[in-house]
């Protein structure tokens, strides 16, 4: 089974088409590289606006994305609001996800406490909100993927064909307890 990952990108000015995208592609080759399971990106790309955030995001989880990554907007400027829609839509708040990411991102640049990234479960999918910098988004995906599939695993329990993401155990080892 194919699954399906959201990547969102949350952008005035990518949206316009007047910056090109970084955020998605970082992320998509990311994924490329540390998984080995079938998957398909869902790619978006919306402006900083709060409703319509939360509308791609609840469009990419009704659309069965198991993972929906998301990138921008986790700033304090008036307009970063991707945080909020997060929450505004995922019935399952998991902070470990946000604190791990600003723990690792402040051993690179001190600024790294302005950033709001957190991580839910929105229907059958787990939302991360990362950075808008593919640098950034790089140390923070490794950071936190290891818990990821485990994550989706437990999301869809009971489920009789559930979405199974597996990494490439040399490049990155993903937790699952022995059974």
């Amino acid at each position: 089974m194919t699954a399906l990952i959201g990547i969102l990108t949350v952008s005035d000015r990518a949206s316009r088409g007047e910056y090109a995208d970084e955020g998605g592609p970082a992320i998509r080759d990311y994924l490329a590289e540390v998984l080995t399971s079938a998957w398909q990106p869902c790619e978006r790309i919306v402006p900083d606006d709060l409703d319509t955030i939360a509308a791609a995001i609840r469009q990419l989880a009704k659309a069965g994305c198991c993972l929906i990554v998301t990138t921008g907007g986790t700033g304090p400027a008036p307009r970063d609001v991707t945080p909020e829609a997060t929450e505004q839509v995922c019935t399952k708040m998991l902070p470990g996800f946000g604190e791990l990411m600003r723990q690792v991102s402040l051993r690179q640049v001190p600024t790294a406490i302005l950033s709001r990234q957190t991580a839910g479960v929105c229907g059958g999918a787990l939302v991360v909100n990362l950075p808008g910098r593919p640098k950034s988004i790089r140390e923070c995906l490794e950071a936190v993927f290891p818990a990821i599939p485990y994550c989706i695993d437990l999301i869809h329990t009971g489920q009789p064909t559930p979405p199974r993401l597996d990494t490439n155990p040399e490049r990155l080892v993903a937790f699952r307890p022995k059974t």
